[in-house]
């Protein structure tokens, strides 16, 4: 089955959604609200998720979207100003945007996981985003628990493309089809394909800067055991997906923290990630080697994230088996 049409609209909306999240952070300072479970959100995010889930809407109308966001926030009085805010940067992709539907396009945002549907994360990272750090526009299909269709917009990344180094890399994958990287704005698609562990430039692996997203000293002790001597790049967001897929890691460890035991990992925090590693060759599990279960609701049951090139994921896999 063809994902043509599918895959033309994600990419235009993660690519909108990025042209926002830019804007944001040139323009004004970024200010965090915080939510009810104590995680920032921004105008950026607000926006984003309206623009990419009016272009779904517009598209897939039948499609449900699980995002990260909803407008509940910004519908309190007080809180007016702070929505003109997210209309007017929503304008300068949608022109005719107004406050009254920019919240209905977030919280188209609110669906539930289904046979076929889309989940979106508007900012993957805010805090990086804050910190004008590392952050990505994360958006997914799934149909009958399997991701399709990922795009990846990481517009503060660098990587080098065939045409010199780049910052603002799209990443794109479409289930049987392989994985593709180029810029955001203007680029030809590359083929990506994850680096052999041969590689000693690259045989490296990443993990999140923030130390709550994980376990970094056993992450630590199973990057060495997997032969993995140099430190880890740190990094926030799914562009550490990237990262690998591209040929520039071979490993992303995120292993269950021990300050939050029980922790369930979010969809949309890894949909789109897992196909684009998938489709460059990589492989992707949770730490006891199982796949990722897209296909019953908002939260994976699965514990941890182990994301390779493929070579050393049964290395790595054994290695927690002994130690985690």
């Amino acid at each position: 089955m063809s994902f043509e049409q599918e895959k033309k609209v994600a990419i235009a909306a993660a690519t909108a959604a990025a042209i926002i999240c830019e804007q944001v952070r040139q323009t004004m300072v970024p200010e965090a609200i915080e939510k009810k479970d104590k995680s920032p959100v921004t105008v950026a995010d607000f926006g984003a998720q309206a623009v990419v889930c009016k272009a779904l809407a517009d598209a897939f109308p039948n499609d449900p979207v699980v995002g990260e966001e909803d407008a509940a926030q910004l519908k309190i009085p007080k809180m007016a100003e702070r929505l003109q805010q997210v209309t007017d940067y929503v304008k300068q992709v949608e022109p005719d945007a107004t406050p009254e539907s920019v919240l209905s396009w977030i919280d188209h945002g609110n669906g539930a996981v289904a046979s076929r549907y889309w989940t979106l994360d508007p900012i993957d990272g805010t805090k990086g985003f804050l910190r004008k750090d590392q952050y990505a526009v994360a958006l997914a299909m799934v149909a009958e628990g399997d991701v399709k269709v990922g795009v990846l917009a990481c517009p503060a990344l660098t990587l080098t493309l065939k045409d010199g180094p780049a910052t603002g890399i799209l990443f794109v994958a479409v289930r049987g089809e392989g994985a593709t990287m180029q810029a955001i704005h203007n680029g030809t698609p590359e083929p990506i394909k994850v680096t052999s562990s041969a590689d000693t430039e690259n045989f490296r692996f990443v993990e999140s800067v923030e130390s709550a997203h994980g376990d970094q000293t056993l992450q630590q002790l199973i990057a060495k055991a997997a032969g993995i001597t140099t430190e880890s790049i740190r990094m926030d967001s799914q562009a550490k997906y990237g990262v690998v897929a591209s040929g520039n890691a071979v490993l992303y460890l995120r292993l269950p923290s021990p300050k939050y035991p029980g922790y369930q990992e979010k969809i949309w925090d890894h949909a789109a990630g897992v196909i684009v590693v998938e489709e460059a060759g990589g492989r992707v599990t949770d730490m006891f080697g199982e796949k990722l279960d897209f296909s019953k609701a908002d939260r994976l049951e699965t514990v941890g994230v182990v994301v390779s090139n493929g070579e050393i994921h049964t290395k790595v896999l054994s290695a927690l088996n002994r130690e985690g």
